[in-house]
């Protein structure tokens, strides 16, 4: 027997009533997407009929299309409907009532899938729920309009990292849906009632939403930092060029803002420590500026790596005694009486100083850091770390990369601040921009320190202030009685034999600081009796 997976599509019709085993699902439509779809899903093992309101028509184009789809059969709509009780809706919103209203009948308890997408964000109800509103009598599941044609068609690209969303008011519809999406190879993200697809259908419509702000507050960030530098550097003092503004100038205020957005990034969970600590409970709903804010740490944190990557780069472009004098020992050139000085002598650049070293040393172990706390910031990564992992990564070794990077500034600014006066130390770009990075580390050492973290912990696992009966999950409860059962033939393997065992708790009973249990026959129980709350 031939091998069915060489046969090309519509050359040979197959009969798929006659295939033992094989799901046959419908998909309504023969554009793009349809095809691609009919090819997983042939390739995922099941058999697939396309409708068409021309089948005729269609045919000849799907065959130049591709030759890869086996077994597939090209039919009408009606027939589509006749055959399988799953269906495929790959049709746009404009054409559900036109070409699907005389189907009411034929749909009836059909399982159909919406796949489509509107074109707006903002609409009263869903593509979903329209195609409810027309096809009254059957069950319409929302699902896999966030997946492309592309990602169907290659087997490279999709997997598992992509997920399918499902939303339909039938949980037996959800659950069928959902099983096709696993045989594919998706994870699949059950979003429940129907009303979820206005959701689906807005979230593939969205072009960044979560970077336009960080994104926005960075370049306003970097742009009054520049604003400063040109002040200090060009108009109250010439300090360089006009043709350093590309490589030496742009990195000062590169590198300011890195380290500022940086401790941005971490600066919103100590403010909701803040909230939480001054309401007493963790129950009341942060304010709305705060929320969003928090919501947008990761992008903060990725665009300040970022930044802090072109600054290592252009750091060690400039990397010389010419650009970094204060890292250097200064050569010093010693003509002779009886050489010329037309004469050129060749002088060796001088070594590093323990400040260029340290400076060095600091910012790449910094560097380092951030960019393990920016890798497991991709889901792909952070998937497989476990939550103990993902928090010691992203609360431990990130508070140690903000450190390192305000030590790294303070090696390099340092050394001149001593010399500096009260009024121009505060006109220092270095000492300005490890003032918020250096509050931050305080909150973060303020509250992971008794006696706030432990009444900190406390509010988060529950605890309010001004509930009078709440009780602390720190305050064990009293003792309760322990009441230990053992089966009459696990006694008798035990004989002779001394016992020391756990105790299930009763809270009905007295609570004695020991209780022996049961003693049959020779046995000996040793029985601790008193059990926590916690």
């Amino acid at each position: 027997m031939a091998n069915e997976a060489l046969i090309p599509l519509m050359k040979q019709k197959m009969k798929t009533d006659n295939r033992e085993g094989r799901t046959t699902l419908g998909i309504i439509g023969t554009g793009n997407f349809a095809v691609a779809l009919a090819k997983r899903l042939t390739m995922s093992g099941y058999d697939v009929i396309m409708g068409s309101r021309r089948p005729e028509a269609r045919q000849n184009n799907l065959t130049m299309i591709s030759d890869c789809l086996c077994g597939v059969e090209l039919t009408s709509i009606a027939e589509c409907f006749r055959k399988a009780s799953i269906i495929f809706v790959a049709l746009h919103m404009e054409d559900f009532k036109i070409t699907l209203e005389p189907f009411v009948d034929a749909a009836r308890g059909k399982i159909l899938i919406d796949v489509s997408n509107r074109e707006h964000p903002y609409a009263a109800i869903s593509n979903a729920e329209h195609l409810a509103s027309v096809l009254k009598h059957s069950i319409v599941v929302k699902g896999f309009n966030s997946i492309s044609a592309y990602t169907l068609e290659s087997f490279q690209e999709s997997g598992s990292s992509h997920k399918v969303f499902i939303a339909s008011n039938d949980s037996m519809a959800r659950n069928k849906v959902a099983d096709i999406a696993k045989t594919m190879g998706f994870s699949v993200v059950d979003l429940g009632g129907i009303r979820s697809a206005r959701f689906m259908e807005e979230f593939v419509l969205r072009v960044f939403s979560h970077w336009k702000i960080p994104i926005i507050f960075t370049f306003g960030i970097f742009n009054l930092w520049s604003l400063y530098i040109v002040y200090l550097y060009f108009i109250e003092a010439s300090v360089f060029q006009w043709e350093q503004v590309f490589l030496k100038v742009l990195n000062k205020p590169l590198c300011m803002t890195a380290i500022t957005v940086l401790a941005i990034t971490y600066l919103p969970s100590q403010l909701a420590s803040i909230v939480q600590v001054y309401n007493g409970t963790k129950h009341k709903q942060f304010p709305r500026f705060l929320a969003t804010w928090l919501k947008s740490r990761k992008q903060f944190g990725l665009i300040s790596f970022f930044l802090i990557t072109i600054h290592v780069i252009a750091s060690t472009v400039m990397m010389s005694p010419t650009y970094y004098s204060s890292w250097f020992r200064p050569v010093t050139v010693t003509v002779p009486a009886n050489v010329s000085v037309s004469q050129v002598l060749p002088v060796s650049p001088g070594v590093m100083i323990w400040k260029g070293e340290a400076a060095c040393l600091v910012g790449i172990t910094a560097f380092v850091i951030l960019a393990i706390v920016a890798v497991t910031s991709i889901p792909s990564v952070g998937d497989s770390l476990n939550w103990s992992e993902w928090r010691c990564i992203h609360s431990k070794l990130s508070l140690a990369g903000l450190i390192l990077t305000v030590g790294h500034v303070c090696i390099m600014g340092a050394p001149n601040w001593v010399n500096l006066e009260t009024l121009k130390l505060f006109k220092s770009i270095t000492f300005l921009s490890i003032l918020l990075p250096l509050l931050v580390i305080l909150l973060r050492l303020t509250f992971g320190c008794p006696p706030l973290s432990g009444y900190l912990r406390k509010i988060r696992r529950g605890w309010e202030r001004n509930s009078e009966s709440q009780i602390s999950p720190l305050v064990q409860e009293e003792p309760v009685t322990i009441l230990h059962q053992f089966d009459e033939k696990m006694v008798n393997g035990y004989q002779g034999v001394r016992l020391e065992s756990s105790c299930c708790c009763d809270n009905t009973a007295p609570a004695p600081s020991t209780s022996s249990c049961n003693q049959p026959k020779s046995v000996s129980f040793n029985v601790q009796c008193e059990c926590s709350a916690v």
